[in-house]
């Protein structure tokens, strides 16, 4: 037997609620201590997704592992959503950035390397 579904059956979901549900769970997602003003647009979160090799053209592997301010802002705009500009990079607050080189740094970890860190911190 079939039933017709009902209004009062389906839970409100606010707009806000789904985009902000992703963002608040995805460990690659960054919510800015300030958010990044680009003309009319306010920019709270960042998302990273992991680069490929081809994406790290023209930086040094050795700089990005240090979290050089120069290769960040070479790499980052590759990988970024909403996708950055260097201008956007070189006007992010260091905090930012600093959360932001940190999550990519584990990108460039081994799995081996993550898992054992993560034994150690459980």
């Amino acid at each position: 037997m079939s039933r017709k579904r009902n209004l009062d059956d389906v839970t409100d979901v606010t707009a806000t609620d789904v985009t902000d549900a992703p963002a608040q769970d995805d460990p690659n997602t960054v919510t800015l201590d300030t958010p990044l003003v680009r003309g009319n647009q306010t920019i709270e979160r960042i998302a990273l997704r992991k680069p490929r090799s081809g994406e790290l053209r023209g930086v040094s592997l050795s700089d990005l592992v240090s979290l050089d301010v120069v290769a960040l802002t070479k790499v980052l705009p590759r990988i970024s959503s909403p996708t950055l500009t260097e201008a956007d990079v070189a006007n992010i607050d260091p905090a930012d950035l600093v959360q932001l080189g940190g999550l990519f740094a584990g990108f460039l970890m081994p799995k081996a390397v993550k898992s054992k860190l993560d034994s150690l911190t459980a």
